[in-house]
């Protein structure tokens, strides 16, 4: 691990590691120009598309927060030793927070098309695909806390983890729709997204960072015993269960504390009351950190 300070200052990693951060923001910046099929000076500073702005800069922060963690974890002499070993790893990061964004968009909101909502200004979508993204940097870098990878071998073992949590945000997803529906005479969640509800995007952005941070909570305290495939599953799954459901009735009793008085429902669903969807957002955000600074060793 990487111990500076302005006595010890190496400047060969932190040359380094901004060296990664700025090859990996130009990608973002031509994959970005090229789905929007314009230049981001002209999407951003003449159309003044806030939307896009909001996901590429949700980007750019999970690349820095990615590359700042491993700079915490991986020494200098590893990085000098292995460099194709730190090269792979610094892919899967990627790889897996992406995929993960992949998941979201084609699987669980399958019947919304956040990309296209976002060239078409939407605020919401670019909220509620940004809370995602977000939430899955969080994940990965707590499978990688959880494994304590030294090699590939454990690849199989992290790629199942990372898809047995990808399930609990899509089982999360689909609760939060049906209670959705329940409350709103059956309407979707999905279509609602359309309707540019900011509020609603400020909601499910929180709900999503929120368990990320749980999910976090959760690998910090289940044991990984190597080699040990369904042990270890197990483990997560009864762990992060438990995390999840911490969470959510945490969030209740914090809400009711925190507006005893108010239909958060109505306010948000409805008049898109966008400061009871910050006080949301807040509420479930600061309790998945509680859950990290409680557990996580």
């Amino acid at each position: 691990m990487l111990d500076l300070s302005l006595a010890n200052i190496n400047f060969l990693a932190i040359l380094v590691s901004f060296t990664i951060i700025s090859a990996a923001i130009i990608v973002l910046r031509r994959i970005t120009e090229w789905r929007a099929k314009k230049t981001l000076s002209d999407e951003l500073a003449q159309r003044d598309n806030f939307a896009l702005g909001i996901n590429y800069a949700t980007q750019i922060a999970v690349v820095c927060i990615s590359m700042a963690f491993l700079f915490d974890e991986i020494s200098l002499h590893t990085a000098q030793q292995e460099p194709v070993h730190v090269f792979l790893l610094i892919t899967l990061f990627f790889v897996f927070i992406f995929l993960g964004q992949l998941i979201h968009r084609k699987w669980v909101l399958h019947r919304f098309n956040e990309e296209s909502a976002i060239l078409k200004q939407n605020i919401c979508a670019a909220l509620v695909d940004s809370g995602m993204l977000l939430g899955n940097c969080v994940v990965v870098l707590g499978l990688y806390r959880w494994v304590h990878p030294q090699g590939l071998s454990n690849l199989l073992i992290v790629t199942l983890a990372f898809l047995l949590l990808q399930a609990i945000f899509a089982i999360d997803s689909r609760v939060r729709e049906t209670r959705f529906a329940k409350f709103n005479q059956g309407a979707s969640l999905q279509e609602n997204f359309n309707l540019d509800n900011t509020s609603i995007g400020i909601r499910y952005a929180g709900k999503s960072i929120g368990l990320s941070l749980a999910l976090y909570a959760g690998l910090s305290t289940a044991p990984y015993v190597d080699a040990k495939l369904v042990d270890n599953l197990f483990a997560l799954a009864a762990h992060c269960g438990a995390m999840w459901l911490i969470l959510y009735v945490g969030t209740i009793i914090l809400k009711h504390l925190s507006l005893p008085k108010i239909d958060i429902g109505l306010e948000v669903d409805h008049q898109d009351n966008i400061g009871v969807a910050c006080l949301e957002f807040a509420v479930f955000c600061a309790m998945g950190y509680l859950l990290i600074s409680m557990f996580s060793v």
